[in-house]
C-alpha cells in the first residue's frame, strides 16, 4: 500500500524573509499613518463641532419651550384677571341689593380680594413678559453662535471630505498590500506578528521594526554590542533592543547597503593614506 506524505498548506519562513516581511509591514503602516497624519485633527474637529452644533440645538428648544409656558401663563393670568373683573361687576351689584352694612361689608371685602388677584395676575404676567424678553435674548444669542458654528462645521466637513477623497484610494490599497503580509506572518508565526503589533502599538512613533544606525538603534539610540550587531547581521534569529523591545534588522533589510558601502569605502581610503 503506498504511502502519501502530507503537503504542509502554510509556507515555511526563514528568519529572514519574516524579517524582511516585518520591515514590508512597518513600511506599509508608515504610509497609513502618514496619510492619517494629513487629515491631522479634522476628525476631532468635526466631531467636536458635531457636539456643540447639537448642544446649541438642544439650549434653543429648551429656551422655546421656557417661552411656551410662558405664553401658557400669560393665557392663565388673562383669564384668571378676566374671572376676578366679572366677579367684581357682580358683587359691585350685589351691594346695590343689600339689606344690612354685614352684608355690604362682606361684598367690599370680596371685591377687594379679586383686586389683590388681579394685580397678582398682573404681577406674574409682568414677569413672563419679561422672562420672555429674557429668553428671546438668549435665542438670538445662541442662533447666531449655531449658525457660525453650522458654517464652520460644513467647512471643516468639506475639507475633510476633500482629504479623505484625494487618499482614500492611496489608503484602500496600503491597507490591502498589510493585509496580505499579515495573512503571510500570521500562518508562518503569529506570536511574531502579535509581538510586533504590541510593540509598535506602544512605540511613540509606531515604529516597531527598527534598523542599526551607527552601532545604535535606530528607535531609541540606544547602543548596540558588537557581538549582538553580528547576529543581527547573520539574520538567524529574531533580535530585539534591550531596551525599547523593538525588533532589530539589518540595514541591508532596509535597502541602505549603498550608505553601507560608501562608508566601508571611505574607511578604505583612510587606511591607504594612513600606508603611504
Amino acid at each position: 500500500m503506498a504511502t502519501t506524505t502530507p503537503t504542509k498548506d502554510v509556507k515555511e519562513l526563514t528568519v529572514e524573509e519574516r524579517l524582511e516581511a516585518l520591515y514590508k509591514l512597518q513600511t506599509i503602516l508608515s504610509e497609513i499613518d502618514r496619510i492619517r497624519t494629513l487629515r491631522g485633527e479634522l476628525p476631532l474637529e468635526v466631531q467636536d463641532l458635531e457636539d456643540e452644533v447639537e448642544g446649541l440645538t438642544t439650549r434653543i428648544n429648551n429656551f422655546k419651550e421656557d417661552i411656551a409656558r410662558c405664553n401658557d401663563s400669560l393665557k392663565h393670568q388673562a383669564t384668571a384677571i378676566d374671572q376676578a373683573n366679572a366677579m367684581i361687576a357682580k358683587y359691585e351689584s350685589d351691594q346695590n341689593d343689600v339689606r344690612n352694612n354685614r352684608e355690604f361689608d362682606f361684598l367690599t371685602k370680596e371685591i377687594e380680594f379679586q383686586k389683590l388677584n388681579i394685580e397678582l395676575a398682573e404681577k406674574k404676567i409682568g414677569e413672563a413678559k419679561r422672562q420672555i424678553d429674557y429668553v428671546n435674548t438668549n435665542i438670538a444669542a445662541s442662533q447666531e453662535q449655531l449658525d457660525e458654528r453650522r458654517h464652520l462645521l460644513d467647512e471643516k466637513k468639506s475639507e475633510l471630505d476633500e482629504i479623505i477623497n484625494e487618499t482614500r484610494q492611496d489608503e484602500e490599497k496600503s491597507r490591502e498590500k498589510a493585509k496580505r503580509i499579515e495573512k503571510k506572518l500570521a500562518e508562518a508565526d503569529p506570536r511574531l506578528l502579535n509581538a510586533f503589533k504590541r510593540i509598535r502599538k506602544n512605540a511613540r512613533n509606531g515604529l516597531g521594526v527598527v534598523y542599526v544606525q551607527r552601532d545604535a538603534c535606530g528607535g531609541c539610540f540606544n547602543r548596540i554590542p558588537p557581538q549582538r550587531q553580528m547576529e543581527i547581521k547573520m539574520r538567524k534569529k529574531i533580535i530585539v533592543c534591550e531596551y525599547c523591545g523593538r525588533i532589530l534588522i539589518d540595514p541591508a533589510i532596509a535597502g541602505i547597503k549603498e550608505e553601507v558601502k560608501k562608508e566601508v569605502k571611505k574607511e578604505s581610503k583612510r587606511s591607504r593614506k594612513t600606508k603611504e
